[in-house]
């Protein structure tokens, strides 16, 4: 029982990492496994990077739309 303990508070970091690299649009299980390597330098790698989600406002025209629009 204490083992499995152990192993659970062992983990915290990588899914700390593993959601919070989800929440700013990157790989869970990629950081997930990169923080069993380097469990500390790899949050503050993903605190220091740029979020890959865009906040959309409105809707985006067609193709074929934009192109008429830019006539």
């Amino acid at each position: 029982m204490p083992e499995l303990l152990l192993l659970c508070f062992m983990l915290i970091p990588q899914l700390v990492a593993g959601v919070f690299a989800k929440n700013i649009g990157r790989s869970f299980w990629f950081w997930f496994f990169i923080s069993f390597l380097i469990p500390i330098i790899s949050l503050i790698v993903l605190l220091c990077l740029d979020n890959k989600k865009e906040e959309r406002k409105g809707y985006e025209l067609a193709d074929h739309v934009q192109k008429r629009e830019h006539l």
